[in-house]
């Protein structure tokens, strides 16, 4: 494993037990397989840029017009990541310094609406995040949110609903994106909706954009105001968030940013998120946007023909939905058989029931350089891991089979 993944010399004689933590943390990830769809590994140069000297400048406010001194090197790494993000994306204006993807979400809110606002968004039980509503989020204190949902039989986004909802409840905004929903939003359809209605439209592309920036996912800039996203999971950057706009909301953007919702922006997590940018801009990105794709399609076909419900019938993206109810364990048992036996991966909510499924993706397996008869293998170690009993070997298997794709070399 390459050395960067492991503490220094310096840090197990200074703190020889957060370098235990660190050095586990990094065997952890080498033998384990990481399925969890909002995670991935970042390349060594990003994360160099996140344990660069940058993490000790505070610069509060925007290049050329920071509270603090001494900025000249944070403003040129904040204006490459900018400029990198905005020929990325083909986008006229990106703030990237939101801390995460809620923390951008929450500043597309804070730019175009009011508290007691109403907001069309995906409902929790279908696939919508905390930031969609949720009674515990400030989303859903703030706002009024009416949630729509996916057609029973498809698990499809249900366009005529999200019509008469909207057209009911004249909503300011409406929110396209999920946590859980495996296909491509209708990006189109939701904008002739908006503008039926007259509704600002938001898309949070927290999961698809890194597929966006490979070429691997229909891009929703052109159709909405306000593009949230994060810069971990697909596009293989620090966690993150970002937000994408058009001129006319840039002013507006940049304010709910700064100092509106956050303080000083993390400078030497803008870094990597530079880096990151400027690595998903070339070609190898490209085949790895689309290599993940193909690798879920996989994976998801190889899961139903084990058993498993696939929502929707299989994937558009990085992301897998599936019930295992049919192999005799609900969500939240399958994922702690499988964590057993070193898969990690997290539950989510399935569409008209109470019952909880597993969410999965193939962005750190296809980062490792796995490929589709990987998948293949993975699905029946799913498969082995959710028969009672079966951890102990299985977690061998797994290991034998991350050994082979060590995520930092060897």
């Amino acid at each position: 494993m390459s050395v960067i993944t492991q503490p220094t010399d310096l840090l197990r004689q200074q703190d020889p037990q957060m370098a235990d933590v660190l050095a586990g943390e990094a065997q952890r990830q080498a033998v384990t397989l990481q399925m969890s769809a909002a995670e991935n590994f970042t390349s060594p140069a990003v994360l160099t840029a996140l344990g660069s000297p940058l993490a000790n400048k505070y610069a509060e406010g925007y290049p050329g017009a920071r509270h603090h001194g001494g900025c000249e090197y944070a403003d040129l790494a904040e204006r490459v990541a900018v400029e990198r993000a905005r020929a990325l994306f083909g986008v006229e204006h990106a703030n990237v310094q939101p801390h995460s993807g809620s923390s951008a979400v929450l500043a597309a809110y804070a730019a175009l609406l009011r508290p007691g606002d109403t907001v069309l968004a995906m409902g929790l039980p279908y696939g919508g995040h905390l930031t969609h509503g949720s009674p515990t989020n400030i989303s859903g204190r703030w706002f009024d949110f009416v949630g729509y949902g996916v057609d029973a039989a498809t698990g499809l986004i249900d366009y005529e609903q999200v019509q008469r909802l909207a057209r009911a409840h004249r909503p300011k905004a409406i929110v396209c994106g999920s946590i859980s929903y495996p296909r491509h939003p209708e990006y189109s359809a939701f904008r002739e909706i908006a503008d039926e209605v007259g509704a600002y439209l938001i898309a949070d592309a927290a999961h698809p954009i890194g597929l966006v920036a490979g070429g691997a996912a229909p891009s929703p800039v052109p159709y909405a105001d306000l593009v949230c996203a994060t810069t971990h999971k697909v596009l293989r950057g620090p966690r993150g968030g970002m937000v994408l706009c058009g001129a006319e909301f840039a002013e507006r953007v940049d304010r709910a940013v700064f100092p509106f919702t956050q303080g000083g922006a993390q400078m030497h997590t803008i870094a990597a998120k530079a880096v990151a940018f400027g690595e998903a801009a070339g070609p190898a990105f490209t085949t790895y946007a689309h290599r993940v794709v193909a690798n879920a399609r996989a994976l998801a076909q190889a899961l139903a023909d084990r058993g498993f419900g696939v929502t929707t019938g299989g994937t558009d993206t990085h992301l897998i939905s599936a019930d295992p109810v049919a192999l005799g364990v609900d969500g939240p048992t399958a994922r702690g058989r499988l964590a057993a036996a070193g898969i990690v991966l997290d539950t989510c909510a399935l569409p008209y029931g109470d019952q909880r499924g597993i969410r999965l993706g193939t962005a750190a397996v296809t980062t490792q350089g796995m490929g589709e008869p990987q998948m293949v293998r993975i699905a029946e170690l799913f498969t082995a891991a959710l028969r009672e009993g079966a951890a102990a070997g299985t977690r061998t298997e797994v290991a034998e089979l991350t050994a082979g794709f060590p995520p930092y070399g060897a």
